[in-house]
């Protein structure tokens, strides 16, 4: 009873008023961060939404609908509303939405894409369509690691994000199962996540450098290792996406296999690519080369490429990655390597078409 007592005439005391804390004034920001907020405004408005839809169809009452596939980042290109994205982002879609900055939607059709190189080209906009401002383009041939990056787009449909690392390292592959490796490769640890994929790398005079692609992660988010696609990649690609549809690529004229080929490297203790079958009609047929051919003892080595340029190849995704960096009707020098005796010869380069 004492207790409860106490506790009543506790109650019945008045109880001060909380006195309002003090804002501190915070003085003018940092340069570097008046530096930073510039940067994503200038950019901004040139950064897209995507969202995909693919088509599905009811067995039941045989209706088609259209259902939610996927999300993605893409930046506008030109005053045309070409707006440039990876070619992950659209894969297997049959339909695109794009969300600029400012709050318009337009449904999108696909000009072209190029899967080597993870990119794709979208068109929106129709008669008196006015594009945002446009990203300022840089180089990636004189990129340093260590220098500021700064990333933007929708990670996880969270529209409109900014981050910022450094460049990690350059000159990265991805290996391709069914095509040339993805070289060139801009490494960072922006915090890049499902969602980034398309958006703009700047530097830090907010020139784009490159096009985010994709991320290092057991766990399916940023863990620190992203990569982008230079830029200086983008300019060779895109225009020719945009004018014919398709990335024509220079080629050899070779046919290769990558398990077989690997099968060959072990039993043969030879590292190169082995020359499994030959285009008819080119360059490497008018240069003689001789391709692998079949026994009752199994297969029996050709020619094999160990070398383009004087830089060693080993898988045939790497060949065909190298011969990337190159235009049709180029010379380039293969050493090609057979029954022990190595040689060099000089091919001009075809075309993919």
């Amino acid at each position: 009873m004492l207790l409860a007592a106490v506790a009543s005439l506790l109650l019945l005391q008045p109880v001060p008023a909380a006195a309002p804390r003090t804002v501190t004034p915070r003085g003018d920001l940092a340069a570097d961060e008046k530096a930073t907020i510039d940067l994503f405004r200038n950019a901004r408005d040139s950064v897209v939404f995507i969202s995909t839809s693919r088509r599905v169809a009811d067995v039941w009452t045989r209706n088609v609908y259209s259902v939610p596939k996927g999300s993605g980042s893409g930046l506008v290109w030109d005053e045309a509303g070409h707006v440039i994205t990876n070619y992950h982002v659209i894969e297997g879609a049959s339909g695109a939405q794009v969300q600029l900055a400012d709050g318009r939607q337009f449904n999108a059709t696909l000009v072209g894409a190029s899967p080597q190189h993870d990119l794709a080209v979208l068109k929106i906009g129709g008669v008196g369509f006015k594009a945002p401002g446009r990203v300022p383009i840089g180089t990636s041939a004189n990129l340093q690691v260590g220098q500021n990056i700064f990333a933007i787009g929708n990670p996880f449909g969270l529209d409109w994000t900014l981050t910022k690392g450094i460049v990690s390292a350059l000159d990265r592959s991805l290996p391709s199962e069914n095509g040339p490796d993805i070289r060139h490769l801009i490494q960072t640890d922006a915090a890049i996540n499902p969602g980034n994929s398309g958006g703009p790398l700047l530097d830090s005079a907010g020139r784009l450098i490159g096009i985010n692609t994709a991320i290092y992660s057991p766990s399916g988010a940023s863990a620190g290792i992203s990569f982008a696609v230079p830029v200086d990649t983008v300019m060779r690609v895109v225009p020719q996406l945009i004018a014919n549809g398709r990335y024509a690529q220079p080629v050899l004229g070779v046919e290769s296999d990558e398990e077989l080929n690997e099968r060959l490297k072990r039993l043969s203790g030879i590292n190169g690519v082995f020359v499994l079958g030959i285009n008819p009609g080119s360059s490497a047929q008018r240069a003689g080369l001789v391709p692998a051919t079949r026994s009752m003892r199994g297969v029996v080595p050709g020619d094999v490429i160990t070398a383009l340029n004087g830089k060693p190849v080993s898988r045939f995704g790497d060949l065909l990655a190298r011969l990337d960096d190159f235009q049709a009707g180029e010379t380039v020098e293969l050493t090609v390597q057979r029954n022990g005796t190595t040689r060099k010869l000089s091919l001009a380069l075809d075309s993919a078409d």
